[in-house]
């Protein structure tokens, strides 16, 4: 069954404009809360990011919620695994985040967490969008949902992330620099890391509910590299918006991606016997990451781009780490979910614990070169073809020594053309060519 408006990231999209309005989100909680509280009067906690319009939409699902008999606990301005980690903790029904990741602040979402803190399931899904499809009945007055804020939450999260660090050693002597996006960790990574011994020297921590994700963070690692670089840093820290994703920066201010982190945590694992099984990657991960995990003896697995796929192929396999390219990395060991702080402290652990430098440890992986362009279209525009022709035309001047991918995003109406070959120039010009062919069908339409 096809979701009206569930994706592969919850519900996402621009404020204002149908779903993510006041209305819907009033709705939703209601919808949300009918479906939980079917086994019984719970609570569901309630987290949000620094963008200006999660108030307002805090609200409408807080009323939305206790209105269908279900109490509420909010959270505040809090990374996204933090919620997925406390929804666990406080042993709630489920976990909502007001988020919309990695984009602008004009954009906004909603994730769902189980009360094991992991995404929803596709049925529970289907059955909120059936439910937002009848009238909305208020419970009667006596049963209305309670509303309260837990006002110790940064502090357990703090004190949780510095438990999942596995060095034996602490962090003195390090000078670290971390970018929080304006977003919801303004509050929290500087502390983890300041508590573990290191010098801290923050960014994007000057959240004005407009400035989240705006030329800073792990999609925009320009300014952490220029700070990396000024204050003569051993590394860079680079979270988005909502903390679940991860960009690195070593000494040299040259960017450490997510397949190339995901590499040093699975290398480190291996060595010193601690890697449960091998490692899921994605359609997206370059191929050079499949190669040095092979050539170490580590299983390596490609899953559909997106966490959730990433998870179901792990929890499958019982494997503990996967991860995506940009930088959203599981350690299912550890939280259920992708979680930047967390990922960061075992890239970490791997240096201290190896007494080697973070450039040091990524020479292991020579990645291929890889281009993507992100080309304005709607999802069908991939089976047109034209589209179809051209790419048989580009994997023909690969000759078997490269790929490629086109790939409707589940998060934003664009086409990703990706394509991986030995040679830069050639990857460059066959991205490009490929890119103009998707544009002009999508054009001529």
């Amino acid at each position: 069954m096809t979701k009206q408006y569930f994706g592969t990231d919850g519900i996402r999209g621009r404020v204002g404009e149908a779903p993510i309005t006041a209305e819907f989100m009033l709705k939703l909680g209601w919808a949300a809360g009918k479906i939980f509280s079917a086994a019984g009067r719970g609570r569901i906690l309630i987290g949000k990011d620094t963008r200006i319009s999660g108030y307002m939409f805090e609200s409408a699902l807080e009323a939305g919620l206790s209105s269908a008999g279900i109490d509420v606990s909010l959270l505040g301005p809090m990374p996204t695994p933090a919620i997925a980690y406390l929804t666990r903790t406080f042993n709630a029904q489920a976990g909502i985040v007001i988020s919309a990741s990695h984009n602008p602040y004009y954009d906004n979402g909603i994730k769902f967490f189980s009360s094991q803190g992991k995404k929803l399931g596709d049925e529970i899904e289907h059955a909120i969008e059936a439910k937002l499809g009848e009238p909305m009945a208020m419970v009667a007055s006596d049963r209305i949902g309670k509303v309260s804020r837990i006002n110790d939450a940064a502090g357990r999260y703090i004190e949780f992330c510095k438990s999942c660090f596995g060095s034996t050693q602490n962090l003195q002597g390090l000078r670290i620099v971390i970018d929080c996006a304006h977003g919801a960790t303004y509050h929290i990574a500087p502390s983890v890391f300041r508590e573990l011994g290191a010098e801290v020297v923050e960014i994007g921590v000057s959240p004005n509910g407009l400035n989240i994700n705006d030329n800073i963070g792990s999609t925009h690692p320009q300014a952490m590299q220029a700070k990396v670089l000024e204050v003569n840093a051993d590394f860079g820290i680079g979270l988005d918006g909502d903390g679940d994703r991860l960009i690195m920066v070593d000494k040299l201010g040259e960017i450490v991606d997510g397949d190339e982190l995901l590499f040093i945590v699975a290398s480190h694992l291996q060595n010193t016997h601690r890697l449960n099984g091998g490692v899921v990657g994605t359609l997206m991960s370059n191929f050079g990451l499949e190669q040095a995990l092979v050539a170490q003896g580590i299983p390596f697995v490609r899953a559909a781009v997106g966490d959730r796929y990433v998870l179901a192929e792990l929890e499958q396999r019982g494997w503990h780490l996967g991860g995506e390219s940009s930088g959203h990395l599981l350690c299912l060991n550890l939280a259920s979910t992708g979680d930047g702080i967390i990922a960061a402290l075992q890239v970490v652990a791997a240096m201290m614990e190896t007494g080697k430098t973070l450039h040091e440890l990524k020479q292991a992986m020579v990645k291929l070169p890889q281009r993507m362009i992100n080309v304005a279209c709607l999802a069908e525009m991939v089976s047109a073809p034209a589209v179809l022709l051209g790419v048989q035309r580009v994997e023909a001047q690969l000759n078997g020594r490269g790929r490629v991918l086109l790939r409707p995003s589940g998060t934003e109406p664009v086409v990703r053309v990706m394509i991986e070959g030995e040679d830069l120039a050639q990857v460059n010009a066959l991205t490009e060519e490929l890119a103009e062919i998707v544009a002009n069908a999508a054009a001529t339409k």
